[in-house]
């Protein structure tokens, strides 16, 4: 098969900020990726310090999103995926997940970070059946959103919504939810939603949130897995609900994982 690519035609990308530290470049970083800078990973290990287990709450993340892709792929039937807030390349995207399960799935990238953007043609390589796109935009502006996305993406069929590890960057947990509710009122029924955040059920995690917070980053807020439980108003959830990413129907990749990390997240069918 010879991989596709669908360039967005964006104009050229702002200057990427390497004197602070970025929430998707330390991700990567604590994942194993080369994505990150200095500033990235030293902020990566003081988080680490105060809270060992933050790597083993990202890969836990990164396995429910696998698992979550696999099963609304193979076993919902569905075709496409709407994934904000995209981060960084690893391995085993939403797009190659999808295609793997069925080469037809088409998937748009939404993100605004430049670095992100700069990694656009690593994340928009697809199957000849299918289509890769990326849509540079703000998670507050789920209109823009919906808009750009349905120039590849049909919102007359079956939508995942992903939006994984990123409300957390809205402050404000009655935007967050607003957000939400825009972005799932634009799906035809059939649609899930996939998602989740990380919670305070740790006051280590808690305080090292604080420190990233006060050091100049774009503010992470967590919450209590009963806020994020709200984000599925409205909505099916699938079992076993809402609960810890690691619990979230786990396979063999997830054995070594503790039954308990601070990521929570669900899937929820739209009737």
């Amino acid at each position: 098969m010879t991989d596709q690519v669908r360039n967005s035609g964006q104009e050229p990308l702002p200057k990427i900020d390497t004197s602070v530290p970025h929430s998707a470049r330390i991700w990567n970083y604590w994942l194993g990726g080369k994505d990150n800078y200095e500033v990235d990973r030293v902020a990566g290990d003081a988080f680490r310090e105060i809270f060992p287990g933050i790597e083993t709450g990202a890969r836990a993340a990164r396995y429910f999103l696998a698992r979550a892709v696999r099963h609304l792929a193979a076993e919902e039937g569905i075709r496409q995926f709407l994934d904000i807030g995209t981060g960084l390349p690893n391995v085993d995207n939403t797009h190659q997940i999808a295609q793997r399960v069925a080469p037809e799935s088409r998937i748009v990238y939404v993100d605004n970070d430049p670095l992100v953007l700069a990694h656009a043609r690593a994340l928009l390589t697809s199957t000849e059946d299918g289509v890769t796109n990326y849509v540079d935009a703000d998670l507050r502006e789920p209109g823009t959103i919906i808009r750009e996305a349905g120039k590849t993406l049909d919102f007359d069929q079956p939508v995942a919504l992903m939006l994984m590890g990123i409300l957390g960057h809205i402050e404000d947990h009655d935007e967050a939810r607003s957000i939400v509710s825009q972005l799932v009122d634009a799906l035809p029924s059939g649609s899930y939603l996939v998602q989740y955040d990380s919670t305070d059920t740790s006051e280590d995690y808690v305080r090292a949130i604080q420190q990233y917070n006060d050091g100049g980053s774009i503010p992470y807020i967590l919450r209590s897995p009963e806020q994020i439980v709200r984000y599925f108003d409205g909505l099916e959830l699938l079992e076993p609900g809402v609960t810890s990413c690691s619990r979230w129907r786990p396979d063999a990749a997830a054995l070594d994982l503790p039954a308990e990390v601070h990521q929570y997240g669900g899937v929820a069918l739209k009737r």
